[in-house]
C-alpha cells in the first residue's frame, strides 16, 4: 500500500482504527467462518478506495465588478430604508 494512502487511512476519524493504527473489523453476519473473511476483506477495501481517491484542490475566485456594486448597492438601499424607520422630526 503506498505510504500517502496509509496516512489517509490512519488519519480518518473512524472508530475501527486504533491509536497504535490498527484497522479492526468485525464480521460476523454469515455462519460461515469464510463468508465472514470474505465480507470483513470487502469492507477493508471499501475503506482503502475511499481514501485512495484525492479530493480536487480549491482554486480560490474572486467576485465579478459588477456582482459587488450590485451588492453595495443594496447594502446602501436597505441601509436607507432602515433610517426611514425612525421617529419622525418635524
Amino acid at each position: 500500500m503506498p505510504e500517502y494512502i496509509k496516512e489517509r487511512l490512519l488519519g480518518l476519524s473512524d472508530q475501527r482504527i486504533t491509536r497504535d493504527g490498527e484497522v479492526i473489523i468485525k464480521a460476523q453476519t454469515h455462519r460461515s467462518q469464510e463468508k465472514n473473511k470474505e465480507e470483513a476483506i470487502r469492507r477493508l477495501q471499501e475503506m482503502v478506495e475511499s481514501v485512495a481517491v484525492l479530493p480536487r484542490m480549491r482554486r480560490a475566485t474572486r467576485p465579478t465588478r459588477s456582482s459587488q456594486q450590485k451588492r453595495l448597492e443594496t447594502k446602501s438601499s436597505r441601509g436607507h430604508i432602515k433610517s426611514m424607520r425612525g421617529k419622525v422630526t418635524e
